[in-house]
């Protein structure tokens, strides 16, 4: 799995998906955190990679996107570049190393596109943020903005709630939207956002939205790898925007415990998946054996 055939498919850049965007073509957006789940999400024909944050309790098995830092996500950043030939790479500053200043965030977008080979970084919040986004985008940097849910600020909104439900706080959302549009973000994430909310605001913007859990009037949708593979165990929680495309668990888990019953019963390995010696050769090493060591377990 270390190497890679050559690309099927051309090179997504930013002018791709500004194509797909005017033809009104919805934009595909997967994350992914390592190697393997780059290299099928990439084969699968996805536009966008996104190195989320939400590696954090996904891959690592943290509470939340909080305790995720900017060598984490360097780390597997790398991973997935090396997997990615086609799609457009993505990664996410995660909570800490941007929200000091414009140019704390620059640095760590610098060291994002340099260390973690990511063609453009994602950053969350709106208005506030927009002079991050504007010192990023100055120094030639792609931005992906996120506006709605900002999960690094959940505890600051009261969890993971629906942002917009009402007229004023919708109208937030939207100036938030072009808030990040004005400083140069090429799209947005809009997250957890009522579906006839987010499509207004899509109408109003000259960028794309990424929608998860905002609906299908967005420009694209991204979803967390995991939870629509459905690579999770039984009883875990799901936001309502998941759709569960496959059983990756249940597939893995049936594998797994097929190979361990095979191994308590020696089945495996049977005689294909061994080496063969000549029989002479396994001859003259059964008497060197017999002469020379004694057996160490009878049994």
């Amino acid at each position: 799995m270390g190497s890679q055939n050559a690309p099927t498919r051309k090179k997504v850049t930013l002018q791709t998906l500004q194509a797909l965007y005017r033809k009104g073509e919805p934009i595909t957006t997967m994350t992914a955190y390592d190697f393997p789940s780059a290299h099928v999400a990439d084969k699968a024909g996805m536009e966008i990679v996104l190195v989320g944050d939400s590696l954090a309790m996904v891959g690592l098995g943290m509470e939340d996107t909080s305790e995720v830092t900017l060598e984490d996500m360097l780390l597997h950043c790398r991973s997935v570049a090396r997997a990615t030939k086609s799609a457009f790479i993505i990664g996410d500053l995660p909570m800490g190393c941007y929200e000091i200043s414009p140019s704390q965030a620059l640095s760590s977008a610098i060291t994002m596109v340099k260390q973690g080979r990511v063609h453009g970084i994602k950053l969350e919040g709106g208005a506030d943020y927009a002079p991050s986004i504007k010192a990023i985008t100055t120094a030639g940097i792609p931005v992906l903005a996120h506006v709605g849910l900002t999960p690094q600020r959940q505890h600051a909104l009261g969890g993971f709630r629906v942002q917009g439900k009402t007229s004023a706080a919708a109208v937030e959302v939207l100036e938030d939207a072009l808030a990040v549009q004005e400083a140069g973000a090429f799209a947005t994430v809009v997250e957890a956002v009522p579906a006839s909310v987010a499509a207004l605001i899509t109408s109003r913007l000259r960028i794309p939205t990424i929608g998860i859990g905002a609906g299908s009037g967005c420009s694209g949708q991204v979803l967390v790898q995991a939870d629509m593979a459905g690579n999770y165990p039984p009883g875990r929680f799901l936001p309502r925007f998941v759709k569960k495309y496959g059983d990756v668990w249940g597939e893995a888990e049936k594998a797994i415990r097929a190979y361990g019953a095979e191994v308590k019963k020696r089945e495996f390995p049977a005689p294909e998946h061994t080496y063969p010696i000549p029989e002479n050769e396994l001859q003259d090493f059964e008497r060197l054996v017999n002469a020379q060591f004694p057996v160490a377990n009878p049994k």
